[in-house]
């Protein structure tokens, strides 16, 4: 029966953590993909991308927000619900049920050990291939609202390679006076027309121009001739938003693989000029450090906040201990994101970072225990 009691008692305060986690994480969540979807309108406004590969890269970026926030909310649940259990005095239902504080400390880090799985899935898996998908939306996609760019007597060239000088606008698709520079390579060409008309729909992005020259300059030779009617081809441009990959994007087993085999056992044959090479170094190891290290400072953190079951509220020094206790859990998520940048540092910088959660947690353990068998035998 006591046994069942217990089950059930440590079964309210997780569910109520895990609730309060949850809640909170997805709204400040939502706060801020909302706030960033914003600040992602300059793909349409700007770079030209429709309002479909505004939504899928917005979107897509909703899981790196989370995994951002998700030790800071884990760590204020664990506050606010051991806060409450203790204002409720329901936490005096674990120690007369025969819970000692240690047995509830162990639970505690078999509950944070549970979410730090779920962090693993979402930094090693979720957020890279999200972030992947992202990149590739904006490789694959053109300049879908390609009028919106265009005003008249301004130079425009956010699309790549690609300039266009437009003298008058006559209503929506129509214009007059036009300039265009085309760049590739060695290759240049220059097309001016007295008029032009804008066929931009999804099978088919031409701007259709009228009476004007083509001038071709290749590798000094220069070439023109005049034209009636002629189509030149828009499907073809990207703008200038980023598109090449990052380190952030790629494949955890991918970014192990190259670190492992090209840096740490000098198998030069791993080298590849874009995937894996030396001035790649430091961003893999601050990327390593955030996918696999930094997760490691949850249990961490849920461990430094057991020190507030050392004092209960009856305790002269109630309210101090929780002001110190959670700037000591606040200083250890700083801390986290201060070793995160230093790793990019130097080799040496990244091999301490390795150990630092293990060494904190096993001193924080240590000097609970005790802290909490001395308090035992006192009583």
């Amino acid at each position: 029966m006591i046994e069942f009691n217990k089950k059930l008692i440590f079964k309210k305060f997780f569910t109520d953590n895990t609730y309060f986690f949850l809640s909170a994480l997805i709204t400040l969540s939502l706060i801020v993909w909302v706030i960033q979807a914003v600040n992602f309108l300059d793909f349409v406004t700007e770079d030209g991308h429709g309002l479909n590969i505004y939504f899928k890269y917005s979107l897509l970026n909703f899981p790196k927000i989370l995994s951002r926030l998700y030790l800071l909310i884990f760590f204020i649940s664990i506050f606010y619900t051991i806060n409450k259990f203790e204002q409720n005095n329901e936490l005096k239902i674990f120690w007369i049920n025969g819970v000692n504080k240690l047995k509830f400390v162990k639970n505690l880090i078999v509950y944070s050990l549970v979410a730090l799985v779920f962090l693993y899935i979402l930094t090693s898996y979720i957020v890279p291939w999200s972030q992947n998908k992202s990149r590739v939306y904006l490789q694959e996609s053109n300049i879908d609202f390609f009028p919106s760019l265009i005003s008249e007597k301004k130079f425009i060239d956010t699309v790549d390679k690609l300039t266009i000088y437009i003298e008058k606008k006559v209503g929506t698709e129509n214009y007059e006076n036009i300039f265009i520079k085309d760049t590739d390579k060695k290759k240049t060409k220059f097309i001016y027309a007295n008029s032009g008309r804008l066929v931009n729909k999804p099978e088919e992005r031409i701007f259709k121009l009228f009476n004007g020259k083509i001038i071709n300059v290749n590798s000094g030779k220069v070439t023109s001739f005049d034209f009636e009617t002629t189509n030149f081809d828009l499907s073809k441009y990207l703008t200038k938003s980023t598109t090449d990959f990052k380190i952030q994007e790629k494949k955890t087993t991918s970014i192990l693989s190259c670190y492992i085999n090209y840096f740490l056992l000098d198998k030069k044959y791993f080298y590849d000029v874009i995937n894996c090479n030396d001035p790649a170094i430091k961003e893999m190891q601050k990327e390593i450090f955030i996918r696999l290290i930094k997760p490691l400072f949850l249990p961490v953190i849920s461990l430094s906040l057991c020190f507030l079951l050392l004092y209960p509220k009856e305790n002269l020094n109630y309210k101090f201990s929780r002001v110190w206790v959670f700037f000591l859990g606040f200083f250890l998520i700083i801390f986290s994101e201060f070793i995160s940048s230093a790793t990019v540092r130097n080799f040496l910088y990244f091999k301490l970072s390795l150990g630092i959660p293990f060494i904190i947690f096993l001193i924080q353990y240590i000097f609970l225990s005790n802290k909490i068998t001395q308090h035992n035998k006192t009583l």
